[in-house]
């Protein structure tokens, strides 16, 4: 294979720089995952870093790196958040200026977190890319700060590999990491470290289907990052690192692109069963192997949960959205009779048949007879086969029920 420019004794390196200085994080098989997905399922805990998030690694490689010069000038990152957070961090543990530029749409907790760590925010533009060009001009070119890029960085890819040394010593039977991309240091520091100690793993690289920047690359077609809203903002970048994409070429086997219901989906299970918060580009390991189960079927398959910084209000939208895909949470449109006692009646009903009232709406104004009203009813269940019981039971009490709100049926 061709020469890069990030060897494994890079990699070796930055384990000793690192060693003490950031979390172990744990790698464990999840016995329930892999019964869902059909693989055998490690994941490696990146979430449990003091940042939350794998970032750290790479920014400290970095910073251990700078001359004294360096150091007093202090350096300059842009980020979505989580590099930001590393950076600001370490920077400020060594007694370093950090001076962070991030896009205006970054999540508030991802802001609040880079200030309350030491790191100088500034707000600037609606991508990485408007925060790039103005950290340049601005931080670097006239205040001669130092670059801590989050990707396109030897440095920053060989302390992120050190992620893949943890993961093989942890779990020596992984013959698959399945790692996200968004910048690409990540998977191309996990690839060199990964095939150095076990030549024949096969690395596959996760990408959100808006933002393919790594298959956009190969296939030397920009147009191919539409872009627009995800969950999985942290890995939201629409170019990849010049030096990860020619790792990424020559290391990785396969790259999968996910869609958002899978990657919701994904973060719900992560929460329900390992009882772990992750954000969304921490779980598009995982939405890949749902997406997708006969690829990964019968393999033994290491998932980096890289991050868990999620805003907690996207957080509670997320579960409550999977309660409705599964059917544990559903709407019910009740037609009844404007008289007394009637919403009792159908309370009553409902808690016979074991379901939970999470919110009542009695709608009196509405089309049809003046002596009859409609009551918008929130109900938890069990599971899906229990919210086809409520509604049956209901109907054959007599009732006119419609599953979802103003006949919209939920998907």
């Amino acid at each position: 294979m061709a020469q890069t420019k990030v060897q494994y004794a890079d990699v070796r390196a930055a384990v000793e720089v690192l060693d003490g200085q950031v979390v172990r994080t744990p790698c464990t098989r999840s016995r329930v995952l892999s019964k869902i997905t059909g693989a055998d399922v490690w994941l490696k805990f990146e979430n449990f870093q003091f940042t939350a998030s794998f970032k750290e690694r790479g920014a400290l490689n970095k910073l251990a790196s700078l001359t004294e010069a360096q150091r007093e000038a202090g350096v300059a990152a842009m980020s979505a958040g989580n590099h930001a957070q590393g950076v600001a961090y370490h920077a400020t543990r060594l007694g370093i200026r950090s001076v962070i530029v991030m896009p205006r749409n970054t999540p508030f907790t991802k802001v609040r977190n880079t200030r309350e760590l030491g790191g100088e925010v500034i707000l600037h533009g609606d991508s990485l890319s408007d925060a790039q060009t103005y950290l340049e001009s601005e931080l670097i070119e006239r205040q001669g700060m130092t670059l801590v890029h989050p990707y396109d960085d030897p440095l920053i890819i060989a302390g992120q590999g050190t992620v893949a040394v943890e993961m093989l010593e942890q779990a020596p039977p992984i013959d698959t990491l399945v790692v996200p991309i968004g910048g690409g240091g990540l998977i191309s520091g996990m690839a060199i470290a990964a095939h150095a100690i076990k030549p024949e793993i096969e690395i596959v690289g996760v990408e959100s289907a808006g933002y393919p920047s790594a298959y956009a690359a190969l296939q030397g077609d920009p147009e191919l990052v539409r872009g627009g809203q995800t969950i999985a903002e942290g890995i939201a970048v629409r170019n990849i690192g010049k030096l990860p994409i020619e790792i990424i070429r020559e290391h990785v086997a396969d790259l999968v692109r996910v869609e958002e219901a899978a990657i919701e989906r994904a973060i719900g299970l992560l929460a329900s069963i390992e009882k772990v918060i992750v954000e969304g580009a921490g779980a598009v390991g995982l939405a890949a192997l749902l997406s997708d189960p006969p690829r990964f079927a019968g393999r033994s398959v290491g998932l980096v949960l890289c991050g868990g910084n999620i805003d907690t209000r996207l957080l509670a939208s997320v579960l409550l959205r999977q309660l409705v895909h599964e059917q544990r949470l559903i709407r019910l449109s009740i037609e009844i009779e404007d008289q007394p006692g009637f919403l009792s009646r159908v309370a009553g009903r409902i808690g016979d048949s074991g379901g939970n009232i999470v919110q009542v709406h009695h709608e009196r104004l509405q089309r049809g007879h003046a002596k009859s009203t409609t009551l918008e009813v929130l109900v938890e269940a069990q599971d899906e086969a229990h919210a086809g019981q409520i509604f049956d039971d209901l109907t054959d009490a007599g009732y006119v029920v419609r599953r979802g709100a103003g006949g919209m049926e939920f998907e």
